[in-house]
């Protein structure tokens, strides 16, 4: 009966330790503020509190005598900290970059039900009726400022590949219009591509990734000779793609008058719903609207998604590694110390502050191993500048970014260690006997 208590006490234990720690990972920052707080104001005005932060204190000072075991506690947290900062910040660069090509104040029209660009196709005469849709603004001469666009795959050697070795660039064909709907857009080097000419632009995350893309460069596209007229910057996706002009690329890829999308200024973002109402409402058209901005961001969840899956499975097989060697550290600890514990509890220090004290502790060594870990993860991967597929189509180039929510999530992962890391030795020291402890002392 006894060993069926037992179990059902672990078991419970485990539960709570379980749902704890899930509540914590799923908590925002105020959380730990007001946890902070109230656990401040237990130390300061409580008796039991006063004990704790003695005991607290004496197991601090002899940190140094245990240098080399602490220092597994901080080192094994630091790598876990380190590796999940890292995924977490290129799911988070991916998904700004992303986000950060589109805008609520522009619209992107696809054919009905398509996922991407490449997917989609309009004929000649629903990109002239998209054009007469209010909403969209204009320019000066009174045009409509819409720019219809047709995306391809293409096909480019890579930068340190093997010889031979290609990668999916996306080739984007435009007109003069694409300019004025995208003015971030601006030319770094060389010159805009002349229209009816084989030449094309390249992004800078484009250049940085692909062989022979600069101004004055001849590549291959679709079996024909290009040149590289010049390099552009936006700051977002587009620095990923080549550009070109729309009728070229059309001939080239055997496209006709066809195009993929229609990219529309509005007048403002409030124009949406009633420029994607009246698309919706023409017999004539098969469309979908979104705007830039939802565009982009659909496109990136499922990438965002896998990385971040990823990040999170490989942080908890590291972090299972971390807890054991916390545990068997703290266990360590907790028996060295056996006499001192021993000896609080006999002059009249209760459990609690010991559970305390020793939880403490560890949390520390967590904290300190989680900033360090952090640390390192800002400094070596913070602007560093990967690529991956994106949309299907082609490869996106984008820059890791350790935001402050990634390395809260970190802390977060750290502190969650340290806690089940120094739980069950600190039950252990509060239920030591006091004469067994003595007189093993």
């Amino acid at each position: 009966m006894g060993i069926l208590k037992s179990f059902l006490r672990g078991l419970g234990l485990f539960l709570l330790v379980v749902v704890g720690i899930g509540a914590w990972l799923a908590s925002p920052w105020y959380v730990l503020a007001v946890l902070v707080v109230l656990f401040a104001l237990w130390l300061l005005f409580t008796r039991r509190g006063h004990q704790a932060g003695s005991v607290t204190q004496v197991g601090l000072s002899t940190l140094t005598q245990r240098i080399g075991a602490s220092s597994v506690i901080v080192i094994g947290i630091a790598g876990v900290v380190a590796v999940l900062v890292a995924m977490l910040a290129m799911a988070e660069g991916y998904r700004e970059t992303l986000r950060a090509s589109g805008g609520e104040d522009s619209a992107i029209v696809l054919r009905g039900a398509s996922a991407a660009e490449v997917m989609s196709t309009l004929d000649h005469e629903s990109v002239n009726v998209i054009g007469q849709v209010p909403g969209i603004a204009r320019d000066a001469q009174n045009r409509p400022l819409i720019s219809p666009e047709l995306v391809v795959a293409a096909n480019l050697p890579i930068k340190g590949g093997k010889p031979g070795e290609d990668g999916s660039v996306q080739l984007r064909g435009i007109g003069e219009a694409a300019w004025a709907v995208r003015p971030e857009v601006k030319v770094v080097a060389g010159r805009k591509f002349a229209s009816g000419r084989r030449e094309v632009m390249a992004g800078t995350g484009a250049q940085r990734q692909f062989i022979g893309l600069q101004p004055g460069g001849q590549i291959k596209l679709g079996a024909q000779t290009w040149t590289v007229a010049g390099i552009f910057h936006s700051g977002d996706a587009m620095d990923s793609e080549l550009w070109a002009d729309a009728e070229v690329v059309a001939t080239t890829y055997r496209r006709g008058s066809t195009r993929t999308s229609v990219t529309a200024k509005l007048t403002d973002a409030k124009a949406f719903k009633g420029f994607k109402a009246a698309l919706d409402g023409d017999p004539r058209l098969d469309v979908d609207a979104s705007t830039t901005l939802a565009y982009f961001s659909k496109q990136s969840e499922g990438m965002t998604k896998v990385i971040r899956i990823i990040g999170i499975v490989v942080g908890a097989i590291m972090a299972l590694g971390a807890v054991f060697g916390a545990l068997n550290t703290m266990f360590a600890t907790v028996a060295t110390r056996a006499r001192e514990i021993a000896t609080l509890r006999a002059i009249g220090f209760r459990g609690v502050p010991v559970v305390v004290a020793v939880m403490l502790e560890t949390m520390l060594l967590a904290l300190l191993g989680g900033l360090i870990g952090g640390l390192i993860a800002w400094l070596i991967f913070n602007g560093y500048t990967a690529s991956t597929i994106a949309g299907g189509v082609g490869q996106l180039t984008f820059e890791f970014k350790v935001s402050p929510a990634v390395l809260w999530t970190g802390i977060k992962w750290a502190l969650a260690i340290g806690f089940v890391g120094g739980l069950f030795p600190a039950l252990r020291a509060a239920q030591l006997p006091v004469t067994e402890a003595l007189r093993a002392a």
